[in-house]
């Protein structure tokens, strides 16, 4: 299949991936345009891994205001260079988490901020729910387990899915703008204010 122009700008537009990169996406796939994204995902991904010990000590701090301003949200989103932190999508990235944390509650950016006891604490209770429901005792480890993943994915922010598409988790953005930028990138650390919350 005949890979054209406008085949490759709209797989650039939908992934924000370079030219070349989308050409030769599409030419690995046969033209097929959603495994060409999902190629050049995985390449994102192949690419964060290979960055892992790159020092992250450049970036930004972005905030988000909620209307009517009952709600506040600053993170900061680290990256290898200067550079890299003034471009529109590294910007526009870092707004989107402060948004994204102002609508989900994240209590944590990833699963390894978890303390053990906060993890122990919650698998008591589910122990203790499986067992009030009269589930064998012989499941009742891969029932705690399974809870334990929903946890992650509802209160760590690298797991929970992108409020503007839900299709996606903020790991798969996240992998995304490293595929874009060519560095590592790392959601540092957020706060989040509510107006009345218990401190």
């Amino acid at each position: 299949m005949a890979i054209t122009a406008d085949m490759v700008m709209k797989l650039r537009e939908k992934t924000g991936a370079g030219m070349m990169d989308c050409k030769h996406a599409l030419e690995a796939t046969g033209g097929d345009f959603e495994k060409a994204v999902d190629e050049l995902r995985m390449k994102g991904q192949a690419t964060a891994e290979k960055r892992v010990g790159k020092a992250t000590k450049e970036g930004l701090a972005s905030c988000y205001i909620h209307p009517p301003g009952k709600i506040g949200v600053m993170v900061e989103i680290n990256c290898e260079t200067d550079f890299v932190a003034r471009t529109a999508e590294f910007e526009a990235f870092a707004r989107d988490i402060a948004m994204h944390v102002a609508a989900s509650s994240p209590r944590y950016v990833s699963r390894d901020q978890v303390t053990p006891d906060v993890i122990d604490r919650e698998k008591a209770i589910y122990r203790a729910q499986a067992l009030e429901a009269g589930k064998p005792e012989k499941i009742l480890d891969k029932i705690i387990e399974g809870k334990l993943e929903k946890f992650y994915s509802e209160f760590c922010l690298m797991e929970q899915h992108f409020i503007k598409d839900t299709d996606r988790t903020i790991t798969d953005l996240l992998n995304d703008l490293l595929a874009k930028t060519g560095e590592k990138v790392l959601i540092r650390r957020f706060a989040r204010f509510q107006v009345g919350e218990e401190l």
